[in-house]
């Protein structure tokens, strides 16, 4: 398996896992919470079969990266996946972020610039900022993700279990979402590290990206679900869209939140689509 180390932590250095199919046109994922590379699965082999270099690494605390004390949050997301990208020193890059991931994204932008960056896709993206304020009104109230803590304390794998439903919205009439693909959802968030996977909410949550998203001066593309459960389109993608100038936006109708595996041909179709204009 392939690792980077992006710094040290009591003096012993932090590795993030990381995979690496095809050659070309580099495009690296940035998944969401609280899984792992392995949800770029289905993106990842279609792309690479269509002539491009496709990465995906597990974010620190997540799947087979360092369970590190310390950097769960999103400026130190950012500065580990600029680490991956200087490591391997890609260039003219597409960077793809779902849920958690395109907040990673944003903030990378946001503080590291668009150097090596050719594109960008958000998919069921957190940004611009999920906590309600008296600024973001319409967010969400605190409590919401205090829930997620307080039942990540009492049973993490059982809650796993249970948020795979809204997230891939087996809640709703006449869905096809199969047991093997929740299975797999379970078995990737419970790779992570409890204390990083906790922390992580506070980041995917509070985390305010609106200065980073004024800053896109490339080509962007989001997609987002009306029917997203977990983070509501209202919050997200349709407000994104206008921070980011010339953002292209696609809605998919009755779309979950997990939309890359439940409408995997038509995110990949996309995705090929606009990373070829």
């Amino acid at each position: 398996m392939s690792y980077i180390s992006v710094g040290k932590e009591n003096g012993v250095d932090v590795k993030l896992y990381y995979k690496n199919w095809g050659t070309g046109q580099p495009i690296v994922f940035s998944h969401g919470w609280p899984l792992t590379a392995d949800a770029w699965e289905d993106q990842m082999l279609f792309l690479s079969n269509h002539g491009y270099r496709c990465i995906a690494h597990d974010r620190r605390g997540h799947g087979r990266s360092d369970q590190t004390s310390n950097g769960n949050d999103m400026d130190t997301y950012a500065d580990d996946l600029s680490k991956l990208i200087e490591h391997l020193d890609l260039k003219d890059v597409i960077l793809v972020g779902h849920s958690t991931g395109g907040g990673e994204v944003t903030r990378y932008i946001g503080k590291h610039g668009i150097k090596r960056i050719a594109k960008a896709v958000l998919i069921s993206a957190v940004p611009p900022l999920m906590l309600k304020t008296s600024a973001n009104p319409n967010g969400i109230d605190i409590s919401a993700f205090n829930d997620i803590r307080n039942n990540l304390l009492i049973d993490r794998s059982q809650y796993f279990k249970d948020f795979s439903i809204p997230f891939y919205g087996a809640n709703r009439p006449n869905s096809k979402v199969s047991q093997g693909l929740r299975d797999v959802f379970w078995l990737q968030a419970m790779l992570g590290s409890f204390k990083g996977i906790f922390e992580c909410v506070k980041a995917f949550s509070e985390t305010d990206f609106h200065e980073d998203l004024k800053k896109f001066n490339i080509p962007t593309l989001i997609i987002q679900g009306d029917d997203d459960q977990i983070v509501p389109i209202n919050i997200s993608g349709l407000i994104s869209a206008k921070l980011i100038k010339n953002a292209e936006l696609k809605i998919y109708q009755g779309a979950p939140h997990g939309l890359c595996s439940t409408l995997k041909d038509k995110v990949n179709a996309d995705l090929l689509e606009f990373i070829k204009k």
